[in-house]
């Protein structure tokens, strides 16, 4: 196979010839932002936020730094679960209510996303939910003419983020990916290192994941009356009520659908899909994907948690650079060339105090001290800088500029975690092509980049 590297302007030319998967991209933005995205007030005023799915990521980080700008007003939440709908509620009034210093009530509660999405004084809506419905939810509010703040991964399936950025192109709307690194400068400086060549030619990255492990066989429960449960299973295939399957009822610790291949990867998606855009920042690679890739990896042989443990998969790109992902590799990205190495991680930060431990690691390291040292100049490489990402997305809704992480960008870390993780589960080696998004010669292969949905929870746009 002829190696072609795919950079970002060979992807603009690509998907115009190439018509991807579902159908032709509409790469156009509207240059002039519309009134429907301050309703009739000034740009300068506030962007009135509803927030889907009011549980840990949630209250722990989407509306937790959104609220941090005064420019945001959340003035709506959305949940299937009573409960934590109120709660949510009571979050962000207790917020407001501290910042004016005196009572707030001026939060509207919903129990269904269609509802809150039919409100046009709401002008975006941050996403915050199980993988499954990602894409479900993305789409709906696009074309209800939402910008979106969605949490990563993209999808649940290759074909279901083709729709996603196919709807987001379609619309024009703002969509940032939650993928926070790419707001953290260390990741970003690391990339900027890796393109001026200050590691000589890159050939390898190594990414290390954590892992989840399994769990027991879990009983039948009583479906919550706070719940909906049959919309909280969407479109994915319906299964018995346990509360490890879904997510806790007296807290907001770690939910256990974190662990279920229903309604996620694993890990690999988890927290592969930070770790793999940054590594394709780094790489030149955010608009393509890996050629070649291989795997092996363990799979609990019972219980209710079914989601992969430690693994190693390789993959290898159209430029010849050989990406390894494995849970035996420090927590992070290292790139390595031809002159030194240049290894990039969180360092203390956490997302949410419930993420798994990681072992202490400095933020940015390198083979050579003076690599790190290294001033990016003016007339370099320089890359899309942000400070925060909530931040970003919200400066964004008003230049109409793209995010840091816009949707096609999101799609292609997962679209490549998903090619890791079906070579994980098929144990062989599968060829993939990154412009069509499919396996070349590989039929049974082709079949997992969808999935059964069930309805009324159907996802838009899938072929």
């Amino acid at each position: 196979m002829a190696r072609k590297h795919l950079n970002r302007r060979d992807f603009m030319r690509s998907t115009v010839q190439a018509s991807v998967a579902t159908g032709a991209l509409s790469l156009g933005f509207p240059t002039i932002v519309p009134a429907t995205v301050f309703g009739k007030d000034a740009p300068s005023n506030k962007i009135n936020i509803g927030a889907i799915g009011v549980g840990r990521i949630s209250r722990d980080h989407d509306m937790l730094e959104t609220l941090k700008y005064s420019h945001a007003n959340i003035m709506a939440v959305c949940d299937l679960d009573s409960k934590r709908l109120a709660e949510g509620k009571k979050f962000v009034n207790d917020h407001y209510t501290k910042v004016t210093g005196k009572p707030y009530d001026g939060v509207t509660m919903y129990s269904d996303h269609r509802e809150l999405l039919l409100n046009k004084d709401i002008d975006a809506v941050l996403i915050s939910t199980p993988d499954h419905s990602h894409a479900y939810l993305g789409i709906h509010a696009v074309e209800a003419g939402k910008d979106v703040y969605l949490q990563k991964p993209a999808s649940l399936t290759i074909a279901e983020g083709r729709a996603l950025s196919n709807a987001v192109h379609r619309t024009g709307r703002i969509l940032q990916i939650g993928s926070q690194q790419r707001s953290s400068s260390q990741f970003r400086y690391a990339a900027e290192l890796v393109r001026n060549g200050r590691i000589g030619e890159l050939k390898e990255v190594h990414i290390g994941l954590p892992s989840d492990p399994g769990g027991e066989v879990e009983p039948e429960m009583p479906i919550p009356k706070t719940l909906n449960y049959d919309a909280w299973l969407g479109s994915t295939p319906y299964v018995y009520y346990t509360e490890k399957r879904v997510h806790p009822q007296d807290d907001y610790s770690r939910p256990g659908w974190l662990r279920c291949e229903q309604f996620g990867a694993g890990m690999i998606t988890g927290w592969g899909t930070h770790h793999v855009d940054s590594a394709h920042w780094g790489m030149d690679t955010e608009y393509t994907g890996p050629i070649e890739i291989w795997a092996k990896a363990e799979f609990p042989k019972s219980g209710l948690w079914d989601v992969h443990g430690s693994f190693t998969s390789h993959g290898v790109y159209a430029n010849g650079v050989k990406m390894t992902i494995s849970t035996e590799l420090p927590n992070g990205v290292k790139f390595i060339g031809t002159e030194g190495w240049v290894f990039v991680t969180r360092g203390a930060y956490k997302a949410s105090p419930n993420e798994p431990v990681v072992a202490n690691q400095k933020a940015l390291s390198a083979s050579n001290p003076k690599i790190i040292e290294s001033v990016i100049g003016p007339n370099e490489i320089n890359l899309y800088r942000s400070t925060e990402h909530h931040g970003n997305w919200l400066d964004s809704i008003r230049t109409r500029q793209q995010p840091i992480t816009p949707v096609e960008v999101g799609h292609r870390a997962c679209s490549t975690c998903l090619v890791h993780h079906l070579a994980m589960r098929l144990g062989r080696k599968l060829n993939w092509d990154p412009i069509n998004e499919r396996f070349i010669n590989d039929d049974e292969a082709n079949t997992y980049l969808n999935r059964p949905h069930r309805a009324p929870y159907l996802v838009k746009g899938l072929a």
